[in-house]
């Protein structure tokens, strides 16, 4: 049945089809399946401590960046595994199902942080940017948003002004996933402010370094073995060959980023979703009601059923827009889509294993709850589903004018 449907998709000439997905190159199947050993292995067993007391996955962020998890796109003369995004999209999905902090320290290195300055950076600037981050011993973060601009990246009020060979940042931004646990970071400031969004540049700035501070780490519903905090810069300065492309150019940079990054989040969230489902029905079999198994009961085979086609609609469209980004055609529309879906079948998923759980669903006993708070970043960060909806009809509209 799944090859049927998957027959069915329809692609742009030159995209590979979603049917030869029914069985994934062997290179595929094996990441899938080192990625889903290593969750089993390594990850499930420790995710809920590592949320409670809030820790770093250091040892495991290291050990995926050993099976080049943690830059799956670098060509391989920079350290990465050189692979493509499908690949990536797998890793993150089976990462995510294990721990989803874990995913998304995973997430943030390879697209929001490498992915820039794989596409935008100088040969000089790969090797001193990305080699060092391709083992998992270094980290690096993203920091666009701000305390007063959230949704609405092109306000940016971080500045940078030249000052002989250097650049002067001065600024705070937030939200920056990775802060306390990273060694670099790509910054968008203002170089021009009456260029608007058109004069907002990015800019590589190693972590920690003279003029930048950290905030507090946020206490936050979830995620909480990854680091969220304020970026402070205070006449924090860089040399002019810091610059990640070309001056004006940071939006541009920022908007092509949160495309690719978007996919990850959706595969991020199909791995909760999918977690959500694994621990719904797992219960579902064990746990006896009125002389037989609750999977017997038809109200629990709704939801369970519902859970299904909510995973796999959304895994199609994370796979769909990972392989139109891999074939170099435009993805922008389905990339929102995967995320719109994928973040809000990872909520709707979580609720309904807390529902089949019952009692057990709400105490830490059980991982139901920890899904369930997991999820719900998945519907605000890189983009909110607000967001989406309005980038999935701006392109539809343009598709229809022309």
């Amino acid at each position: 049945v799944l090859a049927l449907v998957l027959s069915l998709v329809c692609f742009p000439p030159g995209c590979r089809g979603l049917s030869q997905l029914a069985e994934l190159p062997d290179t595929h199947q094996l990441l899938r399946q080192t990625c889903r050993d290593f969750a089993d292995r390594e990850l499930n067993p420790i995710a809920a401590k590592l949320d409670k007391e809030h820790v770093y996955p250091a040892k495991q962020i290291q050990e995926l960046g050993a099976m080049g998890v943690m830059a799956i796109e670098v060509p391989e003369e920079l350290g990465g595994a050189g692979m493509d995004y499908l690949a990536y999209s797998l890793a993150m999905e089976e990462i995510s199902r294990g721990c989803a902090s874990t995913g998304v320290v995973v997430s943030v290195n390879n697209s929001l942080y490498i992915g820039p300055v794989l596409k935008f950076g100088s040969e000089e600037q790969k090797r001193e940017w990305i080699t060092p981050f391709t083992t998992g011993e270094k980290v690096g973060c993203f920091a666009l948003s701000e305390p007063g601009n959230g949704s609405d990246a092109g306000a940016a009020s971080t500045t940078a002004r030249q000052d002989g060979d250097e650049w002067v940042l001065n600024g705070t931004k937030a939200w920056i996933t990775n802060s306390w646990d990273a060694s670099a970071t790509v910054v968008f400031a203002t170089t021009d402010k009456s260029l608007k969004h058109k004069g907002i540049s990015a800019f590589l700035v190693p972590m920690p370094h003279p003029g930048l501070s950290l905030g507090k780490k946020e206490d936050k519903l979830g995620i909480k073995a990854s680091s969220t905090a304020n970026i402070i810069l205070e006449d924090c300065r860089v040399p002019l060959g810091n610059m990640l492309g070309p001056r004006g150019a940071g939006f541009k940079i920022a908007m092509q980023t949160l495309d690719s990054g978007r996919i990850g989040i959706a595969a991020q969230a199909l791995g909760i979703a999918q977690a959500s489902l694994d621990c719904a029905a797992d219960y579902a079999h064990k746990r006896t009601a009125f002389g037989s198994p609750i999977g017997k009961l038809q109200a629990i085979q709704f939801k369970l059923a519902d859970m299904a086609v909510a995973v796999e609609s959304a895994r199609l469209l994370t796979w769909k827009a990972s392989l139109l980004r891999d074939a170099k055609k435009p993805f922008t529309k389905e990339a929102a889509m995967a995320k719109l879906a994928a973040s809000e079948a990872a909520t709707y998923c979580s609720h309904q294993a807390i529902q089949v759980l019952g009692g057990m669903g709400y105490v830490a006993d059980m991982p139901a709850e920890r899904h369930y708070r997991d999820a719900r970043i998945t519907e605000i960060y890189e983009g909110t589903s607000e967001i989406q909806r309005l980038v999935i009809a701006g392109q539809l509209l343009k598709e229809y004018q022309s």
